[in-house]
């Protein structure tokens, strides 16, 4: 399948070394070029959202800050995930101000079809390293978004 990947390639290869952002970022545009309902069964949006909830309910404002939306464009990808019964919200019980997002079980089954959709374009998208490369790439990728998080964190606390 040489498609858009290897134009991607192609046209990264054919510039003087675009830097590490410059080759994330053409990544993270193949993913989402790929990323769709026919591989997920939900759009990447609202499968980031279920797979930021799978292991407890967070308030809507943290989940805005996890996904990098600004709080009005969530309420409406939750407007959509709510209709369609994969999440619920709630008020927060200590601060009535607040609403609690969770997952429902039948977006917890979604969230596991998505899951074996990712997993595939996964191997696709990352086939050529082996396990020992992926582990190290997931591991130094997370270490950079967990930084920029507690930066994001120290910022609000002196807000």
């Amino acid at each position: 399948m040489m498609g858009e990947y290897a134009r991607v390639d192609l046209e990264m290869s054919s510039q003087r070394d675009p830097g590490l952002v410059v080759l994330l970022a053409g990544l993270s545009k193949a993913i989402y070029r790929r990323a769709d309902e026919a591989v997920l069964g939900m759009g990447l949006k609202d499968f980031m959202a279920l797979a930021n909830l799978r292991e407890h309910g967070v308030a809507q404002r943290t989940l805005a800050e996890r996904l990098h939306m600004d709080e009005n464009n969530l309420v409406l990808l939750l407007n959509g995930l709510e209709a369609a019964e994969l999440i619920a919200r709630r008020r927060d019980p200590d601060d009535r101000r607040r609403h609690i997002v969770e997952i429902t079980p039948r977006g917890r089954k979604a969230l596991e079809r998505g899951e074996r959709g990712m997993a595939g374009l996964e191997e696709e998208l990352l086939g050529t390293l082996s396990a020992s490369e992926r582990a190290t790439l997931k591991h130094l990728v997370r270490r950079i978004l967990d930084s920029q998080a507690a930066a994001r964190e120290s910022e609000a606390a002196l807000a």
